[in-house]
């Protein structure tokens, strides 16, 4: 469905997307993450024919965003950041407005309308002024506005953005269920979301890409230590000399929990459960326990860690740079 290959954009003085490539499959729903500033948002305004690229290429169901860039669009239903909406329009006339803008003759436009609003949930609302409209339901019309012409691809950029947590959870069931009938590419920051509605991420830094795998890979290849909390009351110096001697247990450190209770977090082995260990040492002891849980690896700790190596890397190089102009 979406095929790029070395796509750069410049600007004067800064390079915002530095020649990436990658692919999305028809059917796909895809991930696309990164932090601000990273490109993201760019990439997709090219995607959609909203920004012409520098360098490289790109193709969207098979149509070229250069020379092709009007059937690249007819095939796309894009979801902008901030949703460019008419304020004093109803909701329903701002739909039929943009199902006629986008080549639709009246009939059509009508029934596309009122699916969109169905399948959005907007026809309760579709006499209401836009502007009178919160901000949930606003984000719903930009959405029904990218669905309303039935493109193949959705390109959604930060669609939950702004929304409380009822709205995010029935916007993430709104698009598992469009996912079923349309390809689509999303970005946000809210890395719990793609976990659970992606079937793939793309994780772009500093214009660059990272990585680009399913979020379950992408928390194998990790290899970060393991996390083990324990809660219990006993004397935290000792408790602490006798963890980190078992087998896997890398480093412990404790806190100070209400009434009297410490809390200690193992980093272990990723490759060694020493949960069961840690229990025959709890009841060997006599120690009070009244928690023992692990924490396991999730995507926003496989983003987090690339975008860290990321930085690590800039800052690596930036004080090459100075000192080799500092010895020449």
């Amino acid at each position: 469905m979406i095929q790029v290959q070395n796509l750069t954009k410049k600007y004067a003085g800064r390079t915002a997307v530095d020649s990436i490539s990658f692919e999305v499959g028809k059917g796909e729903i895809v991930g696309f993450l990164g932090p601000n500033g990273a490109g993201k948002s760019t990439t997709l305004r090219m995607l959609t024919c909203f920004l012409s690229a520098t360098e490289g290429t790109a193709s969207v169901a098979g149509f070229d965003i250069y020379d092709d860039s009007i059937e690249v669009r007819k095939h796309v239903g894009y979801m902008p950041e901030n949703v460019p909406l008419y304020p004093d329009m109803r909701v329903i006339e701002y739909l039929q407005f943009r199902a006629r803008l986008k080549g639709m003759r009246a009939r059509e436009a009508k029934r596309a309308v009122e699916e969109a609003m169905d399948i959005c949930s907007l026809a309760e609302r579709k006499f209401s002024i836009i502007a009178t409209l919160s901000k949930g339901f606003k984000q719903r019309v930009g959405l029904a506005d990218a669905l309303v012409n039935k493109p193949e691809l959705l390109i959604l950029d930060e669609p939950t953005n702004g929304l409380d947590p009822n709205q995010i959870r029935q916007s993430r069931e709104l698009i598992k269920h469009l996912g079923e009938r349309h390809t689509i590419l999303i970005s946000t920051h809210i890395l719990s979301e793609v976990e659970m509605t992606c079937g793939r991420v793309v994780i772009i830094d500093r214009g660059k890409i990272k990585a680009s795998d399913t979020p379950q890979n992408l928390i194998r290849r990790l290899r970060r230590p393991g996390e083990i909390i324990l809660e219990m009351k006993n004397e935290a110096e000792s408790v602490e000399k006798k963890l980190v001697k078992l087998d896997g247990v890398e480093n412990v450190t404790s806190s100070q929990a209400y009434g009297g209770w410490s809390v200690f977090n193992l980093k272990t082995d990723p490759s060694i459960d020493v949960r069961e260990d840690v229990f025959s040492l709890v009841q060997s002891s006599g120690w009070k326990i009244r928690e023992l849980a692990s924490r396991a690896a999730s995507l926003e700790d496989a983003f987090v860690d690339l975008v860290s190596n990321s930085d690590e890397q800039a800052k690596s190089n930036v004080e090459k740079k100075e000192t080799e102009e500092i010895t020449s």
